[in-house]
């Protein structure tokens, strides 16, 4: 079944089916009736490729993740299926895509050369981020999830960790907790720029600074093995710790599992408190007091505002940051007594 079947069973022109298709002429009432009858009688589906040489729309948005970690764990495939799930409620399909990571830089380029899509969502950003400075030269409808830069030119959704963190401090520096710690996502991630991990290391300087306490920094691997390893530098080389914010949700589990093999008790010994999705933290042992990742309200964002610009491309960039409430799980309080 095509076009020129469905005009010659309808009675009239293909260009005449060719405009009640696509909306571009006005048809009268009755030969829009005709031509859509004997569509629904065949159960004919307009060809994506044809639709998209015939208005320049694929009806397509894609999804690019780099492959930093290597791996797509299931909080990453909660962004993707929210992300796919918002798109086909307009009606667009999402292709994910690796790049990225100086390995398929190309693959980018060619969804925006070849118009293979309509718009672009950015995951795991960088600063700055080579994909979204290509893009803004090329003047191609995209967002990303987290913040690329610091200059606000393109449309971004974020969760506020900078927030996040800061009241993290507050809370173990109200309880009286004069050294403290922060489990960073990997070294590598740093190196990158990767935009968690910068925001994130900033708001705890700056925290730490502000309530005149004692912060370090560690960085941790995202696995079991480096989970426990970073756990045995902070006890090891700053003994005095009595709170840890983590921001690296990957390394939670393991890490509170060390916890309770070195019998360090939560909180009576050490306080622990993060920015992780509460799928992770609620399971922990003990559960861990934490701030949730809105990974759908994200997605959901992102995807309306990417549709937005592609109907929109002069509109001004939106720019929303999401912070959520702590959840009190009871692995926060004061510090141990000398």
């Amino acid at each position: 079944m095509n076009i020129s079947e469905i005009a010659r069973r309808a009675g009239v022109s293909r260009s005449t089916v060719s405009y009640v298709l696509s909306g571009k002429r006005p048809i009268g009432q009755a030969t829009r009736d005709r031509v859509m009858a004997v569509i629904e009688q065949s159960d004919y589906r307009p060809s994506a490729v044809a639709r998209a040489l015939s208005n320049g729309s694929t009806r397509t948005i894609a999804l690019v993740v780099p492959r930093m970690h290597h791996h797509l764990d299931i909080e990453i495939l909660r962004f993707v299926g929210g992300i796919a799930e918002a798109a086909a409620e307009d009606e667009f399909d999402t292709l994910i895509s690796p790049s990225g990571d100086g390995e398929r830089e190309d693959a980018i380029e060619r969804l925006v050369r070849e118009r293979r899509v309509d718009g672009i969502i950015l995951m795991e950003t960088v600063i700055p981020d080579p994909r979204a400075e290509f893009l803004l030269g090329q003047g191609f409808p995209f967002v990303t999830i987290g913040r690329a830069g610091f200059d606000d030119r393109h449309d971004w959704v974020d969760t506020d960790y900078p927030a996040l963190v800061t009241e993290a401090v507050d809370r173990l520096a109200s309880l009286g907790h004069s050294q403290v710690a922060m489990v960073n996502r990997p070294q590598e991630t740093l190196d990158k720029g990767y935009c968690l991990s910068v925001y994130a290391a900033r708001a705890f300087e700056e925290a730490c600074w502000h309530h005149r306490i004692d912060g370090t920094m560690f960085c941790s691997e995202e696995d079991e093995n480096g989970a426990v390893e970073c756990l045995s530098e902070i006890l090891s080389c700053e003994p005095g710790i009595t709170g840890l914010v983590s921001v690296n949700d990957r390394s939670l589990t393991p890490m509170m599992d060390e916890l309770v093999v070195r019998r360090v008790r939560v909180p009576a010994d050490l306080s622990v408190i993060a920015v992780a999705s509460a799928r992770i933290a609620q399971r922990t042992s003990p559960p861990v007091t934490a701030a949730n990742v809105p990974a759908h309200v994200l997605a959901d964002v992102a995807v309306q505002t990417l549709l937005t610009r592609i109907a929109a491309a002069a509109a001004p960039p939106v720019r929303q940051l999401f912070r959520t409430e702590y959840i009190d799980r009871g692995s926060v309080s004061g510090p141990p007594a000398p």
